[in-house]
């Protein structure tokens, strides 16, 4: 075992994380959903969603049996709405293709939707007892600085050089696997609390004597910063059309951004509210004063949403209209909604 490993590993024994819900199981279900959570989110934001997740689908045949608008719905408010559709199209092909057991193989695991190399690796090593190499976001600024690795992380190349560095540093089969789950809980640890983004502890770490960028004092400039893109700014107008206390919602498509979600309907900046209302969905209704302009920003642009409240002056002839809802706004709020859309609600709730 490298000199590396054996400071990570002697290090989390004594000071890494052991108490968290997904910890101290070998179910192969629950710590592939808490890795799934993991991805793109803090521990601090995960716990609460996992456990009420774990809750409401306890198994795979539970989260695969069903619909995905109850996933959706568990998964609101967590962000990148793709990990819950994967992870429920994940379970119903294990229920197809591997009678229900999560699969032992891990060019299997690989191809179930919304895993890649480095999420079968932790279960592998967490719930398989087959030890494999991981490289999440937290290991790649890790391994960026002690080894002075430079070059964005997200770059092909510089992600082979990280992926060697994850396979020659992994502990070998030859050793316990719970010196190989010591080593990668404790690689995630040492990122996640250690060697953070920003104003990193250095003389807490194992590492410290080691670490090449903290010798060359490049702490800070490691890992490079991804080039900065200018992300275009797109505007659009939301509506929240009142009837009573309830609000109409419309069903995203399944493709696109917050596919499969309940949203308020949109238009465009230009258009006369009450008009579409009108011509749209056959309502007559009164323009209420908009809301304040909520920001909302995408991995590939800024979304300026004006929000314009409406209020129904006469009931329709025909309520239901396929692909929209009317709901409650407290019942709305729960719902399989996005964020800003649920920041929305919120806003109207309080108003009123």
């Amino acid at each position: 075992m490298s000199a590396f490993a054996n400071a990570i590993i002697e290090w989390q024994k004594d000071h890494g994380r052991h108490d968290l819900p997904w910890q101290n199981t070998t179910d192969p279900y629950a710590i592939w959903v808490s890795e799934i959570m993991l991805q793109q989110t803090q521990v601090t934001a995960v716990i609460g969603y996992y456990a009420a997740f774990m809750q409401r689908f306890p198994d795979i045949a539970a989260l695969a049996n069903a619909t995905q608008e109850q996933v959706l719905q568990s998964w609101s408010g967590l962000g990148y709405y793709s990990r819950a559709r994967n992870l429920h199209s994940a379970a119903q092909t294990i229920v197809d293709e591997f009678d229900g057991m999560f699969p032992t193989e891990f060019d299997d695991i690989q191809r179930l939707s919304g895993i890649g190399r480095s999420t079968a690796a932790a279960i592998s090593t967490f719930a398989l007892n087959k030890p494999q190499p991981i490289l999440d976001g937290n290991v790649k600024r890790v391994f960026a600085r002690h080894f002075v690795i430079e070059g964005w992380t997200g770059k092909p190349a510089i992600q082979q050089k990280l992926w060697a560095i994850a396979e020659r540093e992994n502990p070998s089969a030859n050793h316990t696997n719970h010196d190989a789950i010591a080593y990668t809980q404790g690689l995630m640890d040492l990122g996640s609390s250690i060697c953070t983004r920003s104003k990193p502890k250095c003389a807490l770490c194992p590492l410290h004597k080691s670490c090449q960028a903290l010798a060359e004092n490049q702490t800070q400039n490691l890992p490079t910063p991804k080039p900065k893109k200018v992300l275009p700014q797109k505007e659009t107008t939301m509506l929240i059309i009142l009837m009573g206390k309830e609000v109409l919602l419309e069903k995203r498509p399944q493709k696109g951004i917050w596919a499969g979600l309940w949203s308020l309907p949109e238009i465009d900046m230009t258009a006369i509210a009450y008009e579409v209302a009108q011509q749209k969905f056959s309502l007559s209704t009164e323009a209420d004063e908009p809301l304040p302009i909520v920001n909302h920003v995408f991995t590939h642009y800024k979304l300026a949403i004006t929000p314009q409240p409406l209020q129904v002056v006469s009931p329709p002839k025909q309520k239901e209209k396929a692909g929209y809802i009317w709901m409650g706004i407290d019942e709305a709020i729960g719902a399989a909604i996005p964020t800003p859309v649920r920041n929305i609600l919120l806003m109207m709730q309080f108003k009123h």
